[in-house]
């Protein structure tokens, strides 16, 4: 994106992978719920959400140690105009996919626009972002944008390349949930149960073997295998007999008071824990504001104010894990204390008359004083509430007509630790006279009505990376907001945030991109749309002992692309 790549054309291997790294041996994880479809690419049915980057190939390959750049898998070599206003890829001879046909340039077109069109929602926006796609040469192909927009050249590298001739008769999107796509990827499905496991193995034929530095010391493990469990104990259980060998742990209360059965004691099982330097996201219960309840920004403050988050941390992890303070908290780009300044401030200034309180002034998340009844933050709600033109009468919050102020709070089943946090957000509400209904619904059901947007709160997690961009507007641009099953479950609609990813993407220097982010990042906080809860600044992992991992960690730690990409099963 700005600059040249950290690896020279004559790479051999990506510096957090292992070139020498032996193959063999299988890696087993657990998924909470259930899944109805092997086809990641589609919009239709629940699918293992591992799957998209287990199978997917692309153009290119994002290296996990660099915010801003890539390296050739599919294609042997990229060229772009002088203010990448098109972008040409040629396709390496040797890529086939993991059936032995070529992988032709009708394979990409077709691909590109089939998922641009009828595809998941993920792939909509950059379609509508090209004016011409043109085979150019036996191997290469052009695309030209209808925008100015620097990361165009690079997301045009991101696509799945699938195979044109498996899906002829059929409709990608309504008939195509049933079929295992046929890709080129290291990796193929071998196995499946509907809501019980999927299997992967390593396609010992596969192309790039040797070919590709990008791929050298990766998908070395025979077998990934992701089993699918009830709840959360269930699954735990399994990773304690052994029925799984790998498991991510975020509740560090847990870790450090559950972690000490018999096999970590025998050293069977190791514990990991791993650093990473990305932002921290977004991860809490979000508000809808496409419903009445949420329109207002008062009301959505006293809601977040009622969150008594120190009570909360306290009884969940010991207070041992931080809170999120914004989007892109833990990382350089995140909004910086107190007034916006600089660059921040000049971005912000033409929507002045609309930003909400603490976009330019600073904005801060409460901090109650961690007993139960945390009388200063439901103190603050009722003022903001009543502001809002909410009173409580008979003990019950309501409106000028009399009418109860109250909502639905989805949950998925399963998710113990987040009906555990809002059993305790109920009983802070019920001191505002507000009385919730808490739905929980198992996974195809909770996607339904998340997809349609059909729910009034609701956990939500968005991972975001050092590299942000036109995915940005996906997850909180107003383009987004009636897209069905789009990421945008706030529903936010917000034109300086729609000008700051603009902003973000058509940067010609580092420090207009930081800027522009943060100047984001500021009005997300601002508009109080997501709960925040705790943060995970590293990631915790136990495994089977056989389990490896190099040495040296990729900035973008514990990510897609690392586990299991780059691990090694050796005695």
């Amino acid at each position: 994106m700005y600059g040249e790549p950290a690896l020279p054309p004559d790479f051999v291997a990506l510096p957090y992978a292992n070139p020498d790294a032996p193959t063999g041996g299988s890696l087993v994880i657990s998924n909470i719920g259930n899944f109805d479809s092997v086809n990641p690419f589609i919009r239709k049915g629940t699918v293992p959400w591992q799957m998209r980057f287990m199978i997917g190939e692309t153009l290119m390959g994002r290296s996990l140690d660099e915010p801003f750049s890539l390296y050739g898998i599919l294609a042997e070599s990229i060229e772009t105009g002088p203010n990448r206003e098109w972008v040409e890829f040629t396709l390496r001879p040797e890529a086939t996919f993991s059936d032995g046909s070529p992988v032709t340039i009708e394979d990409v077109m077709w691909s590109y626009e089939t998922l641009g069109t009828v595809g998941h929602p993920r792939y909509v926006g950059f379609w509508s972002k090209i004016e011409t796609m043109e085979q150019t040469g036996d191997r290469s192909i052009r695309f030209t944008f209808n925008v100015e927009d620097r990361e165009l050249a690079l997301l045009a590298g991101m696509r799945p390349i699938l195979q044109k001739a498996q899906f002829e008769g059929v409709d990608f999107a309504e008939e195509g949930d049933s079929i295992i796509p046929i890709t080129s990827s290291p990796m193929i499905v071998d196995d499946v149960e509907f809501g019980r496991y999927i299997s992967f193995r390593r396609n010992p034929d596969y192309w790039g073997n040797d070919v590709v530095p990008f791929r050298n010391g990766t998908f070395n493990l025979d077998e990934v295998r992701i089993e699918y469990f009830g709840d959360e104990t269930a699954a735990f259980e399994a990773f304690k007999t052994g029925i799984v060998n790998s498991n991510r742990e975020f509740n560090v209360a847990k870790w450090d008071s559950q972690y000490n059965f018999p096999a970590i004691q025998s050293g069977d099982v190791e514990l990991s824990i791993l650093p990473h330097s990305r932002p921290s996201g977004i991860t809490g219960f979000v508000m809808n504001t496409r419903q009445d309840q949420f329109t207002d920004w008062r009301v959505r403050d006293g809601l977040i104010h009622a969150f008594n988050f120190e009570f909360i941390n306290e009884a969940m992890t010991g207070s041992a894990q931080p809170r999120i303070t914004s989007y892109y908290s833990n990382s350089p780009l995140g909004m910086e204390e107190g007034p916006a300044t600089g660059r921040v401030r000049e971005f912000l200034e033409p929507f002045s008359d609309t930003l909400l309180p603490g976009a330019l002034e600073g904005y801060a998340l409460p901090v109650s004083d961690g007993s139960e009844r945390n009388r200063a933050g439901i103190g603050t709600a009722l003022a903001q509430f009543e502001a809002a033109g909410y009173t409580v009468q008979n003990g019950v919050m309501a409106d000028a007509d009399g009418t109860a102020f109250t909502f639905e709070i989805l949950l998925k089943t399963g998710s113990s630790e987040n009906i555990a946090m809002i059993d305790m957000y109920v009983e802070s509400l019920s001191r505002l006279g507000i009385t919730p209904t808490v739905e929980i619904v198992d996974a195809p059901q909770y996607k339904e009505r998340t997809d349609a947007y059909d729910f009034d709160m609701t956990y939500y997690r968005r991972g975001v990376s050092l590299s942000p961009g036109n995915e940005q507007a996906l997850y909180w641009g107003s383009g987004s907001v009636d897209i069905v099953g789009g990421r945008n479950l706030a529903g936010v609609q917000d034109p300086a945030i729609d000008a700051m990813v603009q902003n973000l993407v058509t940067s010609e220097s580092q420090d207009d991109f930081v800027a522009a982010v943060r100047a984001m990042d500021r009005t997300l906080m601002a508009g109080r749309y997501v709960i925040p809860i705790y943060q995970w600044n590293i990631s915790r992992i136990g495994h089977a002992r056989q389990l490896h991992y190099p040495e040296t960690m990729p900035i973008f730690g514990d990510w897609p692309g690392w586990q299991p990409d780059v691990w090694w099963w050796e005695d």
